[in-house]
């Protein structure tokens, strides 16, 4: 098959799998800002010993935690707020009340079936969420919370809106690794449901700048807490009777940090599925497992083989599409990216070095969008390590759209 052919093929099914969106349109409201990044400098001092501050950083620091409360009282009163974790910034709202849960799906224009993730700030919070948590959970919730974990735990009847769980009987909690985070869920006293603070499809959002442009208008606030640090979202799973740890979406804490921990770990059927768009497939059982997310407005495919193999073919697809008029970008690693001609190119760092792709990758799919790529090519990486969720977000922005060049493909 021909890269043009292949291209064809690949827009023609980008269309395909895509989420369903809720029509119902937000009232326009006025968005409040809260700048509290003070906060996060703050504890990043205190972390490193250092615990003074000066009158006008001490003046900051007051302001920033009013208006902590501030956002906390808009989410007790039944609003939605953006707030930063160390993954991506969540849209909050309060996890028992309908009505609070119902607004975010229309600000995100998300499907029903995909169910929330809960997030609490105390482990006393928990009991309270759900019916049972078995040894290898709370060896799970020892090692990696606070941080990108998430569990998917059977639910307390009536804890929690039933459009939180999508009508499951399980509901999927985490206790985000965040100062602001932790301040905000503690101080507006319930449990937070709060997918990622982005319309429904986009790429996710790792500045409050992000979250403004999608949601602003849309949304009650945006609490600012500067840029997030792991930048892609926790790892979600599932424990078994036996101990068995399912991975449902990787993220985060990755397959081997998990294996230090449980005695078995293994990945949910539906990711080893290439090529699934999650047309017809039962309820997710997590966030992510079902249709295209994180995705540009441009068409993009990720290539996959040996590094020359895939320099070469990305190059020549990019000189063939430049023919054709399109506005081209691409997503390369720092090894590569300078021999790539093309309108735009994003660097995701050193292929060795992932932490920093999962940092640069939504940034760059957003700067796609910035620059008015339509035609834009990826290179893929390891999907060892933290390369599991930075493959599984490509894939999903390209709606599975994967071209395997040379013989064999990366492990």
């Amino acid at each position: 098959m021909s890269r043009e052919n292949e291209l064809t093929q690949s827009t023609s099914a980008m269309g395909q799998g895509r989420e369903v969106c809720d029509t119902q349109a937000p009232i326009e409201v006025v968005t409040a800002n809260w700048d509290v990044r003070v906060l996060v400098s703050a504890e990043k001092n205190q972390e490193m010993g250092n615990i003074s501050l000066d009158v006008k950083k001490e003046s900051a620091h007051q302001q920033a935690l009013i208006d902590l409360q501030a956002a906390a009282a808009c989410i007790r009163q039944g609003q939605t707020v953006a707030f930063p974790t160390e993954t991506v910034y969540g849209l909050g709202a309060d996890a028992r009340s309908t009505a609070a849960v119902e607004a975010v799906f229309v600000a995100k224009g998300r499907p029903s079936d995909n169910p929330l993730i809960v997030h609490i700030a105390h482990r006393d919070q928990l009991d309270a969420l759900v019916t049972e948590v078995n040894g290898a959970a709370e060896a799970l919730m020892a090692a990696f919370w606070p941080g990108p974990l998430t569990l998917v735990l059977p639910v307390r009847p009536g804890a929690v809106s039933p459009r939180v769980t999508a009508g499951l009987d399980t509901v999927a909690v985490r206790m985000p690794d965040h100062p602001v985070a932790l301040q905000l869920i503690a101080a507006a006293a319930c449990p937070v449901a709060a997918p990622s603070a982005n319309r429904s499809g986009r790429p996710s959002p790792t500045l409050a700048a992000h979250v403004r442009e999608d949601l602003a208008g849309r949304i009650g606030g945006i609490v600012d807490g500067g840029p997030t640090g792991v930048g892609v979202e926790s790892t979600v799973v599932q424990v078994g009777d036996d101990g068995t740890v399912t991975i449902l979406r990787p993220g985060g804490i990755t397959a081997e940090q998990l294996s230090a921990v449980a005695a078995r770990v293994a990945t949910d059927p539906a990711l080893l599925a290439e090529g699934a768009d999650g047309v017809g497939s039962p309820a997710p059982r997590s966030p992510g497992m079902k249709y295209t997310h994180y995705a540009p407005a441009g068409a993009l495919c990720v290539v996959e083989g040996p590094p020359a193999a895939v320099a070469a073919w990305i190059s020549a697809a990019l000189a063939e599409a430049a023919q054709r008029g399109e506005r081209t970008a691409v997503l390369a690693f720092a090894e590569h990216a300078e021999q790539y001609r093309a309108d735009a190119v994003f660097s995701l760092g050193d292929a060795s070095e992932l932490e920093e792709a999962a940092r640069r990758l939504y940034a760059a799919l957003r700067s796609c969008d910035e620059q008015g790529a339509t035609y834009i090519v990826a290179e893929a990486c390891s999907r060892e390590g933290l390369g599991a969720a930075v493959m599984n977000r490509l894939l999903k922005a390209a709606g599975n759209q994967l071209i395997q060049v040379g013989d064999p493909p990366l492990s």
